[in-house]
């Protein structure tokens, strides 16, 4: 799956045209990883965002005999690290491929905020996606919590 086709199936992506999209897809990077290939780790530095091509992740939290274990798996058009975009500091999870040959599209933090800067509309568009999807994000888990 070619990046725009995986950023057609993302909500974070919603409301962009095919030009925004190209545009996003021209600062993106192809990633490959086998399965078990740590992605990034809890604590890393949050420096960007990544949306799955094919392939499956792991997303992983760490118990308190440090073992770690998966929370959810994401596939094709998922994302994650969105919040590195906003806010760039330490990752909250630790992510792992779940399949070989999973490709992921990278977008560094850089990159978003300089395209952003010069095209106001995408930037808009994607902070309130952003915020749609963590707003869902936190009122699930604190209902769930309840």
């Amino acid at each position: 799956m070619d990046i725009k086709a995986a950023m057609k199936r993302s909500e974070l992506f919603r409301g962009l045209d095919d030009e925004q999209l190209g545009q996003i897809a021209a600062i993106s990077h192809k990633k490959t990883f086998n399965s078990n290939e740590t992605i990034f780790e809890k604590g890393d530095q949050g420096d960007g965002f990544y949306i799955v091509g094919s392939g499956q992740v792991s997303v992983q939290q760490t118990d308190e005999e440090g073992t770690a274990y998966p929370t959810i798996y994401l596939g094709k058009g998922q994302s994650f690290g969105e919040m590195a975009l906003i806010d760039a500091t330490t990752r909250s999870a630790s992510i792992v491929a779940a399949n070989d040959d999973t490709e992921l599209y990278y977008l560094t933090t850089e990159d978003f905020i300089n395209l952003c800067k010069t095209n106001t509309a995408i930037g808009y568009i994607m902070m309130r996606n952003i915020a749609q999807d963590l707003s869902f994000k936190l009122r699930h888990n604190v209902m769930s919590n309840m």
